[in-house]
This record gives C-alpha cells, sequence and structure tokens, in this order.
C-alpha cells in the first residue's frame, strides 16, 4: 500500500520520490521482517499468507506493492522512512490484495464494465483498498498514515471493491490519492517493475490456492478473533460461489438422461429377441426425448421478483433437455394445482396463486397427467410440505434462498425455518 510518513505528509499528499529517497541505500530487512513478525502476531491467522510472499528489492516501486505471483516488491527508501508498527500493517494491506484475489477480480470487472487506462485502474486501486481498510486495523495493528478508507470518500463501511467501483470516479474526493500504487496484485494491470510468469521465486497457481485454503482454515479456527469480513472471505473459499442457472440445467439434464427416464417400449421396431420366441412379437426398449414438468410455487410467501425469475428458469430448462418446449409443462401450485400449461405458449402462461403453500397437490396432479413426466422441476422456497414417498420419477428442486433461524410451520411467521428438501430431490440454490 502507498503511504507517506508523518513529517512528509505535512508538505505533500504523496510519498518522497522514490529515487531521490532511495539513493544510496539499500533494503533493511532486519526491520522489514521484524515487521512481518509483527504482523503475525497481531493477524496469525494470516501468518501462511505472510511467509509465503517474496520480497524482492526494487527502486521503481513507491513504498510496497504485490504481482499476482506472490512477490511483493519494497522501496528501500519506504522501509527507512516508516517505523515497524505501520510496515506492519503494509504487510497485512498488501497480502489482503492477494488472498481476496483484487487482481482477477479487477480484471473481470474491466472486461465486464469497459474500463481502460491508468484512470479505471487507480479507482479499482481505491476500491480494493477500500474493501481491506475499512475492519483490518485495530486490535494491535496501525493504520498506515495516509491509508485510503470508505470514510474518506464519504462511502459506507463493510462492502466489496465491485460496490466501491460504482460509487465513486475520479475527482477532487481521490485528487490526494493518485500516488496510491499497490502493484498489479491490486488491479491485475502489469507494472515495469513486475518479473512476470516466468521470474523467479513466483508461486503457481496451485501453490496458491494452497495458501488461500490454508488461511481460510485459520480463520475458521478463530471465529471470535476475526472480521466479518475475513469469515465471510473464508466461507467463499471453502463453498465458491456456483453459477447456479448452470448447475440447475446439469441437474435437469442428468435427470432426464438418467437411466429409465424417457425411455418405453415400441413395436415399431421389434425386439431382435422375437427370433428366440417364434410367434411372437417383442416390443424393444426405445429411447424418447424425456418430458419435463415444472411446478412454480405461487404461494405468499414467494415475491413476484422471484416469480419472475422462475419464468426465466423455465426457459433454461428447456434448453437444459435440448429445446423440446413441446416436451415441457408448467404448473402453478399454491394450496391446489392449478392449470397445467405447456410450454409451447409460454409467453401466455399465467401464475395462479397467493394463498397457502402444498406442493404435495403439485406432485399429485404432475404425476397423474397423461404422458406421464420422466422429471419434476419444482421451484420454490421451501415453505411446503414434501411427499414421504420418492415420486416415480426423478426430481430437481430449484430453491429461493431464505435466511435460517428458529420458529414453527406458519408462512406469516418471519422467523418459520422450512424442512429442508427430501434426499430423494437434487437441490439447487436459485439466486
Amino acid at each position: 500500500m502507498s503511504v507517506v510518513d508523518a513529517t512528509s505528509a505535512a508538505r505533500t499528499p504523496g510519498p518522497v520520490s522514490a529515487t531521490s529517497a532511495d539513493a544510496g541505500g539499500s533494503l533493511d530487512l532486519d526491520k522489514l521482517f521484524a515487521a512481518r513478525l509483527l504482523a503475525v502476531r497481531a493477524r496469525p491467522y494470516l501468518a501462511t499468507a505472510l511467509f509465503a510472499l517474496h520480497v524482492v528489492e526494487s527502486r521503481q516501486v513507491p513504498t510496497m506493492a504485490v504481482d499476482r505471483y506472490w512477490r511483493c516488491y519494497v522501496s528501500p527508501g519506504f522501509v527507512r522512512r516508516n517505523p515497524v508498527e505501520e510496515l506492519a500493517g503494509v504487510w497485512v494491506h498488501e497480502v489482503s490484495h492477494l488472498l481476496r484475489d483484487h487482481h482477477g477480480r479487477g480484471d473481470r470487472v474491466a472486461r465486464e464494465r469497459g474500463l481502460t487506462g491508468p484512470g479505471a485502474r487507480l479507482r479499482m486501486n481505491i476500491a480494493a483498498d477500500c474493501e481491506i481498510n475499512d475492519d483490518s486495523f485495530g486490535d494491535g495493528l496501525v493504520l498506515p498514515h495516509g491509508a485510503v478508507t470508505p470514510g474518506a470518500l464519504g462511502l459506507p463501511s463493510g462492502e466489496l471493491m465491485e460496490d466501491y467501483l460504482r460509487q465513486f470516479g475520479l475527482g477532487p474526493r481521490t485528487q490526494d490519492f493518485a500516488w496510491l500504487d499497490c502493484g498489479s496484485g491490486s488491479d491485475g494491470l502489469d507494472r515495469e517493475w513486475d518479473l512476470g510468469p516466468n521470474g523467479a521465486d513466483g508461486l503457481s497457481e496451485q501453490q496458491r490456492d494452497a495458501v488461500r485454503f490454508r488461511v481460510a482454515q485459520a480463520v475458521n479456527g478463530r471465529p471470535g478473533h476475526t472480521s466479518k469480513a475475513w469469515k465471510r472471505w473464508a466461507e467463499e473459499v471453502f463453498h465458491p460461489p456456483q453459477p447456479w442457472r448452470d448447475l440447475l440445467g446439469a441437474a435437469v439434464r442428468a435427470a432426464a438422461s438418467g437411466s429409465g427416464a424417457g425411455q418405453d417400449y415400441s413395436y415399431g421396431r421389434p425386439s431382435r429377441r422375437s427370433a428366440g420366441v417364434p410367434g411372437a412379437v417383442l416390443p424393444s426398449l426405445r429411447r424418447r426425448p424425456p418430458r419435463v414438468s415444472v411446478i412454480v410455487d405461487t404461494s405468499a410467501s414467494v415475491s413476484d421478483a422471484e416469480l419472475g425469475s422462475a419464468l426465466l428458469e423455465v426457459t433454461a430448462i428447456a434448453r437444459a433437455v435440448g429445446g423440446r418446449r413441446d416436451l415441457v409443462t408448467v404448473m402453478s401450485c399454491d394450496a391446489a394445482a392449478h392449470t397445467v400449461h405447456p410450454l409451447c405458449h409460454a409467453e401466455g402462461i399465467t401464475l395462479v396463486g397467493g394463498g397457502g403453500t402444498d406442493l404435495r397437490t403439485g406432485f399429485a396432479r404432475a404425476l397423474r397427467t397423461a404422458p406421464r413426466p420422466d422429471v419434476v422441476v419444482v421451484l420454490t422456497d421451501g415453505q411446503t410440505p414434501w411427499p414421504e414417498a420418492r415420486p416415480s420419477c426423478r426430481t430437481v428442486v430449484g430453491l429461493f434462498p431464505r435466511e435460517r433461524s428458529t420458529g414453527s410451520w406458519d408462512e406469516d411467521d418471519p422467523d418459520y425455518v422450512p424442512d429442508a428438501p427430501p434426499d430423494w430431490a437434487r437441490v439447487v440454490t436459485i439466486g
């Protein structure tokens, strides 16, 4: 992180020129490593990551910076000018950029939002600093002088880099931070001092993942000693967010292609075994496109936004089974099953409901439909009783997320926690 000492801060908003400050001096490794030990003492769950960083002396770097290969480039003059206590904070700050994958996230944001040029990358660096600095210091760790915090920009705390990036632009409030440069590890843009993927002492992708996993284990092992941001990060390392629409499509495809699904006997082509039974014609087992019945929970506990999302998922489900919309039917269900609509008329489908929830009626109606479906897909918030017995076809549940708490069976009770879907259903959380 780019910071300045207290004496120079009174004269200039940025750091002293690296060229003039570093002339004639070598990097004080004893002081730098003493600061790292202080950082480990203050944040022991980050020890694996802090010791994984390889130090590279560089007079091109204004202060300290990292690249995506876990090299830490350090200015000798910066180390000489700043006390050990502040250097410990810089160690934690820089390694936080790498643990939180700010370089990868910066590249993704740049592609998605069309952000180009050094100005956009500076904004990413500032936004990444805000994500780290709002709760990483205190409790034995000093906030380095000149560090960017959300409060300095009039922004709320506790948000992510991507959120902060939407809330400010370069202007009067950010002009004092124009000198910030935490390196390519903070925003994904290569610097002239980077050694690159083929340089010495860089970590491979597998090694970097191993470091993150070890740190996440340490964070989870100290639940009372870490901030909410680090707990959230550790949870995502162990359980990374999944592309739920892809998962839902994969679940439907797997159910539709399983043994027995879409199979029936046909006399259109007699079985080859008929030759062994003179005078009899045996039917052959033929594969046909699978039929899918979609049950949409339309009870009062499901919001309009979730119902709109459900209709979008119906289209995705049709694609997952090969685009045969005529083989997909949609039924709305609250406490009672309503009209079954063929998906070929999806534009005219009306979701009816708004009462209590009992999707067992929907299962019963779907299984009575002729021809019988091979797969039943249920889109629900889970606040429903489930069939006691496994249905005669495969079941996929798309579950709208709900907060977990304690309570009893009452949809009007905000503390109500629905029973989990049964084990015989493949469950995918939607959204």
